[in-house]
């Protein structure tokens, strides 16, 4: 199936699958969003033991999700349609989102990986964010500084299975600051509650540097009210390269391996 046909078929297929948000006024989670990886050597490894683990669970190499060249068409069409959203974070037309969320909900149809809790060595390692359903929009946008003067970088999640942890990293570059980098670091535990869901608790924070986090001290608490991630996360789709997870407020997070 080409891509254009998947982009058409995803279009028709957005909105197909709902979920439940949590209450009106709860944080957005950021279980899915993005320290740091251990180089390429490190990388390299984690996909091949994802990839073990991924055959392992199929049962002597077979593809329980089966589809292996279907999902390397979807996942080349979702990157495509990606283009220059910048993970939807700042908001896109309803008909973008709706095929973007089409090609995933596709995806998630062809998983490789059923039980993902019982095999948490295919999460393991770093993954950099390619899209959220969270919005930072209006009000909000302004008030963080992230419409002309504060830009995002990329969202990193290392998780370190052994310690049950997941390390979240969000870049930002501050302009007419000499270009101050700088990144809001998040860490929080998690626990396996069924095959497929892990629950999560927020353990700590911090921005660095120090003109940095000026920045956003005004406006800490909303900053974190966006990326807390708290609550708990199903991963609904995972192999050697990509991530999706849903979680308990209606969000969507796809995630590739950095």
């Amino acid at each position: 199936m080409s891509a254009a046909r998947l982009v058409n078929a995803a279009a028709r297929a957005g909105g197909e699958r709902r979920w439940k948000g949590g209450a009106a006024g709860s944080p957005a989670s950021a279980a899915a969003f993005p320290g740091m990886d251990g180089g390429r050597a490190a990388t390299s490894s984690l996909r091949c033991r994802a990839a073990d683990v991924i055959r392992e669970a199929g049962g002597g190499g077979a593809d329980p999700g089966g589809g292996g060249a279907e999902r390397g068409e979807i996942k080349a069409a979702l990157r495509q349609a990606l283009q220059g959203m910048d993970r939807g974070v700042f908001g896109m037309a309803s008909e973008k989102r709706g095929e973007i969320e089409g090609l995933v909900s596709r995806l998630e149809q062809l998983n490789p990986t059923p039980q993902p809790t019982g095999k948490l060595h295919v999460v393991e390692g770093s993954w950099r964010l390619l899209y959220s359903s969270i919005t930072i929009l209006g009000a909000k946008r302004t008030k963080l500084g992230l419409r002309d003067f504060i830009s995002l970088g990329d969202f990193i999640q290392t998780i370190h299975v052994a310690q049950g942890k997941a390390i979240n990293e969000i870049s930002f570059n501050a302009r007419g600051l000499k270009m101050i980098s700088g990144k809001l670091t998040i860490t929080a535990s998690f626990s396996i509650a069924t095959d497929t869901r892990v629950n999560i608790q927020f353990d700590d924070s911090e921005i660095a540097p120090p003109q940095l986090f000026n920045l956003f001290q005004k406006n800490y608490d909303l900053l974190l009210a966006i990326f807390n991630p708290e609550g708990w996360l199903d991963i609904t789709f995972v192999d050697e390269t990509i991530r999706v997870g849903r979680d308990d407020k209606g969000n969507v997070f796809v995630l590739e391996r950095a």
